[in-house]
């Protein structure tokens, strides 16, 4: 049975006589006539909520009507340009530009904020009326839509995008009033909601609250740009808005690799990942697998000492790492004894080069033929947002990487294959921005997390401030302290880039420790250490002036070198000293912070906060339980440590070598390659050099809060000299 058709209601628009079906609204009624009226908050074949009013018009009653939510009826009357109406919206625009910073980023990108168009065609121009006292400012965490809540008009376009064509529900309206405003889930900024950065919500924004942020100053280089059409046909890409690929389209291009072509070096800076769509690549470490070592050339104390590399079997070091395996920047780690892997296609490489800007931390090659998708930050963020693609990804975690990523803990060695593999669909992958806080100091503990991306930093509230704890990187984990003792959380995990942890709940952590005594009694052992340092620390400092040793950078170091200047003649001896036990490179400078008769001078201080560890692409930079930083054998040499110390404390060091030769492989060639080195506290002598070099007895290694807490309670700041 076919239903009628609604009945035609005859009514007036601007005197013109037209005829439109029942339950039409007189904006429509309009449209379909030729009659424009302008709107903001409306758009063709979506549900009208009447919230902007630019669109109202005369129907002859008490009030004016909003014309996109009021139905026609038999024999109305409708006025859409009189004198009045105009006068209406012009007030209606006017207070609305009122509050939008003009140009906004949508007027400077393309010209067609339709707020600022409205407002040039009624000649607007300075608006009467004063803009709100308190902005409500930006929110930049995003690395695909900029959000400016200045230029947002409230006119729930985006909501209506997110909920009603996406079916995301992450946007909605906040507060009341005059601190009306749109938000992410429970008001987070909108890098750490559930936004899937389907872009939706920007296509939708009529002005520049909601824009693309495109990727300034990066090339991709060769490669085939592809358009949106041929984007979404690929399933990773499913759920994604056309609109949104087609602003953003050279930010991703389709690369054709031939077998034994290099995709990317380690140590080299990019700002890009790969996605391989066809093929195999082998990823591997070309730095050799030895580590800084320093020896003299006769037995006497004072002798002339030489660098050279040493592999583990044959110089093995107090307290050497026996990590099975060498975190790197893709889906697989590689095997410490043989550091090569092979990739296929649906695996991704580059996560936290593209997103962080950190070195690479592998060489990739292509094995077979292949074909890759390259991508900036801004489409590899809509991707690991997308919840296809990153139910493949969780997919191909639990299956392929979390065996080796646990087995690479030492302490969860012993775990048995049935136990991981009753852990590999109940883990959780879950993602945090920078700064978002994982887990907060005296919060109830109900996870233990294992970090599979990025850097996490550990912080204790203290009286003065925070006090640094660690920073953790790939294969450091968290939490366990306070679900070994039922206690709060007694420290603040924040993730300092792009983070990805794995997160195993409360009642598995139990049954491990149950079912695997000797991880309990590792984990127990390893939470008693961290405990006793920080008592330590805490009770150390506790009588001092925190704010002066925060600020000058005292509170960090274990051992600093200073020099009695009442005593120190400034013979250089502990410069040259240093200089002789190291290649003629000195690893001291004879400057620094001052304070009464003392200098503070450049030297590694053995950072309790070292932040030379944020960032290493394959967390080579460590610290032994004593608190002194070491480098790894695996150190490709990238130089990311150097930059990130702020005392200038580590270098470079070249050493010849043979490498694979690119143009024959499987032919050994000479070259070199780089390792970083530190001040080794020239821990195979009683003393360090520089301190057995003076002839003065000026120069010593101290312990910072002990050496200074009597000085700096008697006397003024620290000033530089």
């Amino acid at each position: 049975m076919s239903s009628k058709p609604a009945p035609e209601i005859q009514l007036t628009i601007d005197g013109r006589p037209v005829s439109v079906p029942a339950g039409t609204t007189i904006f429509d009624a309009a449209r379909i006539n030729g009659i424009p009226i302008p709107t903001l908050c409306h758009q063709q074949n979506e549900n009208p909520v009447g919230v902007c009013r630019v669109c109202v018009v005369d129907v002859g009653q008490r009030v004016y009507a909003a014309s996109c939510i009021r139905q026609v009826e038999p024999g109305m009357t409708v006025k859409t340009s009189t004198e009045q109406v105009q006068a209406a919206r012009h007030t209606l625009i006017e207070l609305l530009m009122s509050d939008h910073p003009a140009p906004c980023a949508r007027q400077q990108h393309s010209g067609d904020c339709e707020l600022e168009r409205l407002a040039e065609a009624a000649a607007i121009g300075q608006p009467r009326f004063p803009r709100r006292a308190t902005p409500r400012g930006k929110d930049d965490s995003s690395a695909v839509i900029a959000v400016d809540h200045e230029s947002c008009i409230l006119c729930d376009r985006c909501i209506r995008g997110c909920d009603d064509i996406r079916h995301n529900w992450v946007l909605a309206r906040r507060g009341k009033g005059y601190q009306a405003g749109v938000a992410f889930d429970n008001n987070l900024p909108m890098a750490e909601s559930s936004c899937v950065s389907c872009g939706e919500c920007m296509v939708s924004c009529p002005t520049g609250a909601l824009t693309n942020k495109r990727v300034v100053g990066t090339e991709l280089g060769q490669g085939d740009v592809l358009d949106p059409t041929e984007l979404l046909h690929l399933p990773i890409f499913q759920n994604v808005s056309g609109t949104f690929l087609e602003l953003n389209q050279k930010a991703v291009v389709k690369r054709h690799y031939r077998a034994g072509d290099i995709i990317c070096r380690e140590g080299e800076f990019g700002s890009t990942a790969f996605y391989i769509l066809e093929g195999k690549a082998e990823v591997f470490l070309s730095s050799p697998m030895a580590h800084v070592r320093t020896e003299g050339s006769s037995k006497g104390f004072f002798s002339r000492l030489k660098s050279m590399l040493a592999p583990r079997q044959q110089h093995s070091r107090s307290e050497e790492s026996n990590r099975p395996f060498i975190p790197i920047d893709a889906s697989v780690d590689l095997p410490y004894d043989s550091p090569i892997a092979e990739l296929g296609p649906g695996d991704l490489f580059g996560e936290m080069t593209c997103m962080s800007y950190y070195p690479r931390s592998a060489t990739v090659r292509a094995k077979t033929d292949g074909v890759m998708l390259e991508m900036l930050r801004n489409v590899l963020d809509i991707l690991q947002r997308n919840k296809t693609f990153r139910a493949q990804l969780e997919r191909t975690y639990r299956t392929r990487a979390l065996d080796s990523h646990l087995r690479s803990v030492p302490i969860f060695a012993s775990l048995t294959k049935n136990f991981i593999d009753h852990l590999r669909d109940r883990v959780e992958l879950v993602r945090f921005s920078p700064g978002q806080v994982i887990c907060r100091q005296g919060e109830p503990a109900d996870s233990f997390y294992l970090i599979r991306i990025g850097f996490v930093k550990v912080s204790e509230e203290r009286p003065g401030g925070d006090l640094i704890l660690a920073y953790l990187a790939r294969g450091g984990y968290f939490g366990e302290i306070a679900l070994l003792s039922g206690s709060p959380r007694t420290a603040t995990c924040t993730a300092l880039d792009h983070v990805e942890v794995v997160r195993i709940l409360r009642e598995d952590f139990e049954l491990m420790l149950e079912r695997f005594p000797e991880v309990r009694a590792s984990l127990e052992k390893v939470a008693h250490e961290r405990l006793e340092e920080n008592r330590r620390r805490i009770t150390q400092i506790q009588n001092l002036p925190v704010d002066q040793f925060l600020a000058n950078g005292l509170m960090e170091a274990q051992s600093l070198l200073v020099l009695d200047l009442d005593r120190c003649t400034r013979c250089d001896q502990c410069v040259r000293a240093c200089a002789d036990a190291h290649d003629g490179v000195s690893r001291l400078v004879r400057e620094g912070l001052r304070f009464d008769k003392y200098l503070v001078a450049t030297s590694c201080r053995q950072c309790r906060d070292p932040l030379c560890m944020v960032g290493c692409p394959v967390g080579s930079i460590r610290r032994r339980n004593t608190l002194e930083v070491i480098i790894e054998d695996w150190c490709i040499g990238c130089g990311l440590c150097a930059n990130n110390c702020p005392y200038g404390n580590i270098n470079l060091h070249p050493f010849p070598v043979e490498l694979d030769d690119p143009d024959h492989p499987g032919r050994m060639i000479a070259g070199t390659r780089v390792k970083a080195t530190s001040c080794d506290l020239c821990h195979d002598h009683a003393e360090p050099s520089c301190v057995y070099a003076c002839p003065h007895d000026a120069a010593h290694r101290v312990n910072p809060p002990e050496f200074f807490a009597g000085l700096l309670k008697q006397s003024s700041p620290l000033n530089r000299s």
